[in-house]
C-alpha cells in the first residue's frame, strides 16, 4: 500500500484538491439557497408548499446528496490517504492539527446544513435570513484556517 501511495501520489493529491473545492462551492452556496428559501417565504409571497418551495426543497436536496454528500466523502478518502503516505504528514508540528480540527468542523457544519435542509423539508425552518446570511461566512473561515495551515505548515 506504502509503494502505491507513494506512486500515486500527485494523483491523489490531484483528486482531493478537486474534491474539496466541490465540497466548498456547495458549502457556500446551500446556506445561500437557505437565505433565498426563507425570504421568499417571509417577504415574496412564496407559501409553504407552493410550486416555489418546492423548487427550493429540490434544489437544495440535489446540491446536498448529488453533489456536496459524494464531495465531502471524497474529500475525506483523498485526504486521508495523502495522510498514509509516508513523509507528507510532520504530526510534531502544530499544521496537521490545525487542519485536521478545520476538516472536522468543517464536516460538523455540513452535517447542520443537512439537518437544516430537512427542517426546510418539514416546514420547520428557525433562522431567519440575516441568521443563514451570517452562517454562510463559517466555511470561509474554516477554509483560510485549513489553507493557511496546509501552506505555511506552522
Amino acid at each position: 500500500m506504502t509503494d502505491f501511495l507513494l506512486i500515486h501520489y500527485p494523483w491523489v493529491k490531484a483528486l482531493h484538491v478537486i474534491s474539496v473545492i466541490a465540497w466548498m462551492a456547495g458549502l457556500f452556496y446551500l446556506p445561500r439557497l437557505y437565505v433565498y428559501h426563507v425570504e421568499g417565504l417571509q417577504k415574496r409571497g412564496v407559501a409553504p408548499g407552493s410550486e416555489m418551495d418546492l423548487l427550493f426543497r429540490h434544489q437544495e436536496r440535489l446540491l446536498l446528496r448529488a453533489i456536496m454528500n459524494p464531495a465531502m466523502i471524497a474529500s475525506w478518502v483523498f485526504g486521508l490517504m495523502l495522510v498514509a503516505t509516508p513523509g507528507v504528514v510532520d504530526w510534531t508540528a502544530a499544521w496537521p492539527w490545525a487542519k485536521a480540527a478545520g476538516v472536522i468542523a468543517m464536516t460538523a457544519f455540513h452535517m447542520g446544513l443537512a439537518r437544516a435542509r430537512r427542517g426546510f423539508a418539514e416546514g420547520e425552518n428557525r433562522l431567519s435570513g440575516r441568521q443563514w446570511r451570517m452562517m454562510n461566512e463559517i466555511p470561509t473561515v474554516l477554509m483560510i484556517l485549513i489553507v493557511i495551515a496546509v501552506i505555511v505548515k506552522f
